[in-house]
């Protein structure tokens, strides 16, 4: 296969190092290209760090406003049942203005495939408080740290789509480390499998690093993520028809 030919186009990334963002799309793209489906794919782009899918995926990518993801894949796929759509998103992006819209197009169990990254933080606005930050999290709009007594608890959204009837794949995974990439790049192929096989709504949540806006380095990062965020954020499995 050529460069030209592979799903992730050759060139580098505009995301900071060791960013779980680029480590996803790579994965997305290998498994793109393992299974031939890169020419009939069609992915959703958010407003949020990975605003720029489009220019890393050889492949149709529509920009989508914010927090409307959902219902752009949806309207895709119905026109377009025969394409590969996968929806792309971040916890602000997918979790805050696009809640109602995720779960709804859960609840519906539409045929596509959602992958959210899970980094606990507003990361392309400068790093404000997520819907995942975890409680006692600082981050620039919670100084002193995230308090539950005035904004609820992180949200656990594969937690909520296990209590649906309609998903048919819902596991939670992280790519802090070499053997959760390759768990994580597995869920990743199963969700488009699902897909391509028309069983229905696959959701894949991806515990991911920001170490900029954590305030953090790279090793330390990867710490935060399997040890503080896979403490709150269990890493499993939730539901799979197909066993």
């Amino acid at each position: 296969m050529t460069p030209e030919e592979r799903t992730i186009r050759p060139g580098r990334m505009h995301y900071c190092p060791v960013c779980g963002h680029a480590i996803a799309q790579r994965m997305i793209g290998e498994v793109m290209d393992e299974l031939g489906i890169r020419e009939r794919t069609i992915g959703t782009a958010p407003v949020g760090c990975a605003v720029l899918l489009y220019d890393y995926f050889n492949c149709d990518i529509i920009e989508c406003p914010h927090g409307r993801i959902p219902a752009v894949a949806t309207g895709i796929k119905r026109m377009r049942p025969d394409n590969v759509v996968f929806a792309y998103g971040g916890d602000g992006d997918l979790l805050s203005i696009g809640l109602a819209e995720t779960i709804h197009c859960a609840n519906r169990g539409e045929n596509i495939t959602m992958i959210f990254i899970n980094n606990a933080v507003y990361g392309m606005t400068g790093g404000q408080m997520a819907p995942t930050t975890l409680i006692g999290q600082k981050t620039i709009t919670t100084p002193e740290g995230r308090m539950s007594t005035e904004t609820g608890a992180p949200l656990r959204i594969c937690e909520m789509f296990a209590t649906l009837a309609s998903p048919v794949f819902i596991e939670r995974v992280a790519v802090h480390d070499a053997p959760h990439m390759q768990r994580a790049k597995q869920a990743i192929r199963k969700a488009f499998l699902n897909q391509i096989e028309g069983r229905g709504f696959s959701f894949v949540e991806i515990l991911s690093m920001c170490p900029t806006h954590w305030k953090m380095g790279g090793k330390e990062a990867c710490q935060f993520v399997g040890n503080e965020m896979a403490s709150y954020f269990s890493i499993k499995k939730f539901r799979d028809v197909d066993g």
